[in-house]
């Protein structure tokens, strides 16, 4: 039998503080009893002596202090765990919001995680197709990697983020694949595009939504990526699924921990933000990864809005620090209407190297990857030229490549939101786009490649 207090001192914001209380840890799930019997949970944050500090899931309006119930459960948050997950919405505590029944638990695990042992960690190795040239291609996604993306407010991350969890799928291996998906304080529109996305296309069947809407408590953001990640390692190191997590928005999780810091009255560090934002996203990162002798992997695709498209806001600046590579969004490829406005010279993905090549996507992809970056950068840097100076002041090989880098935009950049390309498909669209530069500048690419991939006649 649980112990029930009646001993609540405060309610401050988000926060309550309940005395004399006996035996409670860190982490441990509350249950709050109101006069009106309505239930509901927190989760405590800090024990000094016999007074526990605990941090509301919804929030603290109505609580009476004086006619309200508190009980310690003496666990931790959990989530019950089955297959059944799959093709379900639930909201950001784990509950059911697509109208089903609740799940039948196989089990229940503690949403913080067990830390993963270095030494049993595998190297990420294994090409993901994502369907999208400027990833596929440029920014290679490895299985068991972290690859960030970078957007800004008013571009389209939800339409890439919906594209790849309908694409993606693990090249030349028979196992099953499955996408966690986790929506961080979106607004209700996003939410009903996700979903309705999801359903019109089937991928909810092979799918698990977590649903945190802008006007759900800030709270339950905290809980909404750890709630999806243990979903994916139940998944994943259970029945031996790939499986793919994203997460958006990022920006609005690390919001709400500045929420709860400053409820807390805590030192603020840059811009606001607590001084354990790095540690605490280190702890939703590294959630990623293969594990040896496991045949199964997460692969994590964080979206994160920078503020003012400030690469240097504390959030993407240590979103790179923790993960490997990022990948870009530009609102001058937007504006020209290219879809996804993906900006491939400032992206970078640190893994692609272990993911390509001979087996894996082709032999010639490396070859050609660093050739349509060298020649878009050159192209790039011709046309600057070209506003400053004017068209005559270019050679007749700067013009080629001025042509290259819009053509390359065009063709290879933008594909839509509904293009699905094969790895084959993007590297072909690169050969065609590589045969309008002269032989001669292609210094990336091997003979051996161009005698067998660069289309004849156009040399």
């Amino acid at each position: 039998m649980l112990k029930e207090y009646k001993t609540i001192k405060e309610v401050a914001g988000p926060l309550m503080f309940v005395d004399q209380v006996e035996g409670v840890k860190f982490n441990e799930l509350v249950e709050i009893e109101m006069k009106s019997g309505e239930q509901r949970r927190g989760r405590v944050l800090e024990v000094s002596g016999s007074t526990a500090l605990v941090q509301l899931f919804e929030g603290s309006q109505g609580i009476n202090i004086y006619e309200s119930k508190v009980r310690f459960t003496g666990h931790s948050l959990e989530l019950p765990v089955s297959l059944d997950m799959l093709g379900r919405v639930f909201d950001g505590l784990g509950r059911p919001k697509d109208g089903g029944p609740k799940i039948i638990p196989e089990a229940r695990y503690d949403i913080n995680g067990n830390p993963i042992n270095p030494a049993a960690r595998d190297y990420p190795s294994e090409f993901i197709q994502t369907g999208v040239s400027a990833i596929d291609g440029l920014n290679t996604l490895v299985r068991g990697q972290k690859l960030p993306v970078f957007s800004g407010s008013g571009l389209p991350h939800a339409r890439l983020a919906a594209q790849i969890a309908r694409q993606a799928k693990v090249l030349g291996t028979e196992s099953k694949f499955a996408v966690v998906f986790a929506a961080i304080g979106i607004t209700f529109e996003d939410a009903d595009y996700f979903v309705s996305d999801f359903k019109r296309t089937g991928a909810i069947d092979r799918a698990v939504l977590f649903m945190n809407l802008a006007n759900d408590p800030a709270i339950e953001r905290i809980s909404t990526p750890r709630m999806a990640l243990t979903a994916a390692e139940y998944l994943a190191y259970e029945k031996d699924m790939h499986v793919l997590v994203i997460m958006t928005d990022i920006t609005n999780y690390c919001d709400a921990l500045r929420e709860v810091s400053a409820a807390r009255k805590e030192v603020p560090g840059r811009r606001g933000y607590p001084g354990y934002l790095y540690t605490d996203l280190a702890t939703i990162y590294e959630r990623a990864g293969r594990i040896r002798d496991k045949k199964g992997s997460i692969t994590q695709i964080p979206i994160l809005s920078m503020p003012e498209d400030d690469k240097t806001h504390p959030i993407p600046d240590l979103t790179g620090y923790i993960t490997e590579g990022q990948i870009i969004l530009s609102r001058e490829l937007y504006r020209k209407g290219m879809m996804p406005p993906i900006d491939v010279l400032p992206s970078l993905s640190r893994l692609k190297d272990k993911g390509i090549g001979k087996g894996k996507t082709r032999e010639d992809h490396a070859d050609t990857m660093n050739q349509l970056f060298a020649s878009y950068a050159r192209g790039k840097e011709a046309k600057e030229l070209a506003v400053i100076l004017g068209e005559g002041a270019l050679s007749d090989t700067d013009k080629l490549f001025a042509k290259f880098s819009d053509e390359f935009e065009k063709r290879y950049v933008s594909q839509g939101d509904n293009e699905d390309r094969s790895i084959e498909q993007t590297l072909a669209i690169g050969w065609e786009l590589l045969s309008i530069l002269p032989r001669a500048e292609l210094k990336r690419v091997r003979d051996e490649f161009i005698e067998k991939y660069l289309p004849k006649g156009d040399a």
